[in-house]
């Protein structure tokens, strides 16, 4: 266990869904130990109840590199500073950008800490979808183009993987999990069991599950995880499961 009152060391800790209760121990102390806390407003927010008297900076969306230089400044000030992310850190989050910048910054480490990622939660909350080999897929091209989302998307069907998407939808991408399902179409049929959970361990929190049919009409958004479930997938009692392959009697 890393010591969390050294001032040379940028904490990327991993929150979470959303709730508290949710986060792990480890990140629950990083941030309690830290006097400067980084993150974008959303988030922040989710985890206000800890960063009580903290000095708080954010940045908006799209404002990333600038969110992650401030916290190398402040970390050079001698703040012990903490960087949220949601989910994982490492999984469409912070700790990969902080990496890239390191160098700029001699003398300060970096510590990630795991938090509990949307595929995760979600699929706890659906009950037991990701039992075998799964792909995770982001459905936002902001930093990914199209195309490449698109050959993601085939392979892992074509492979039989449980597929669950990330950022389904958005104000500006509302028709994007249609194109999913159009893309995957060829290789999975209608009466495939699939499943979403919006705001996973927020306030609204709303699982569904449902038939590959129905799912390219479904309402999501940007909180929603998607779970499109393989050849063993299966819907009980309002339940997506995935067989892991056992022998039940």
């Amino acid at each position: 266990m890393t010591e969390y009152r050294r001032n040379n060391i940028i904490y990327i800790v991993g929150i979470g869904p959303g709730n508290v209760s949710m986060m792990t121990e480890q990140a629950v102390h990083a941030l309690e130990e830290c006097d400067t806390v980084v993150g974008y407003p959303v988030y922040l927010k989710l985890v206000e109840e800890l960063t009580e008297g903290k000095n708080i900076i954010s940045t908006p969306m799209k404002r990333e590199v600038e969110r992650c230089r401030i916290a190398y400044e402040e970390a050079v000030k001698g703040k012990r500073v903490a960087v949220i992310s949601s989910g994982d850190a490492g999984i469409y989050g912070m700790a990969s950008l902080m990496y890239e910048l390191l160098p700029e910054y001699p003398g300060v480490e970096l510590y990630v800490v795991a938090g509990i990622t949307a595929a995760n939660s979600g699929a706890a909350v659906l009950g037991a979808p990701l039992s075998g080999d799964f792909a995770v897929i982001s459905m936002s091209d902001l930093l990914t183009p199209f195309e490449l989302i698109e050959k993601r998307l085939r392979c892992a069907a074509e492979a039989d993987m449980v597929i669950v998407l990330y950022n389904p939808a958005s104000h500006t991408r509302k028709d994007y999990l249609k194109r999913a399902c159009d893309i995957v179409r060829d290789f999975i049929p209608d009466d495939r069991a699939c499943g979403y959970v919006k705001n996973i361990g927020r306030e609204g929190e709303e699982a569904v599950t449902l038939s590959f049919a129905e799912l390219a009409s479904a309402e999501v958004d940007m909180f929603t995880t998607v779970y499109i479930g393989n050849s063993r997938s299966f819907i009980n009692n309002n339940n997506m499961v995935t067989k892991r392959g056992y022998s039940v009697l």
